[in-house]
């Protein structure tokens, strides 16, 4: 058995318009098409990442406040650009704060981090050539 790669991540949302418009006008990340509930009501919206990666995303989020950086479960999504200065530039044109400025982490990759509109954690990330992730796909393929 082989598995192919990671299909999709899932978020409920408190105001699905809201989401739609984060993640579509933010990142570019086009709404594929809507499926519905037996009764009518939305289910859920498919917004294109990739041809095999999709963001889902639930209306009728119930709460406020996402779980804490350090609780169990899904932690962050993480969104690669190939030009992390003009990532950074597109977001402050948009007005979206940078909850974490831009560095370089510990796998030697630029990144910096943002919340949506929810307050998922979103971490935006300019891989390194010289990355922890790039040496360790060269010593798998020797």
């Amino acid at each position: 058995m082989t598995f192919t790669g990671l299909a999709h991540v899932a978020l409920r949302c408190t105001d699905i318009d809201r989401s739609i418009a984060f993640y579509r006008d933010t990142f570019g990340f086009q709404e594929m098409f809507r499926l519905n509930q037996d009764d009518g009501r939305l289910w859920l919206v498919y917004m294109h990442v990739t041809d095999t990666t999709y963001l889902e995303l639930f209306p009728d989020g119930e709460g406020k406040e996402v779980p804490g950086k350090d609780a169990t479960g899904f932690n962050h999504l993480c969104i690669e650009t190939a030009d992390i200065d003009a990532a950074v530039a597109h977001l402050t044109e948009r007005g979206i704060p940078l909850v974490k400025p831009l560095t370089t982490g510990r796998d030697n990759n630029r990144q910096c981090w943002i919340d949506d509109p929810d307050g998922n954690r979103i971490e935006i990330m300019e891989m390194a050539v010289n990355s922890l992730q790039f040496q360790a796909l060269a010593r798998m393929s020797q």
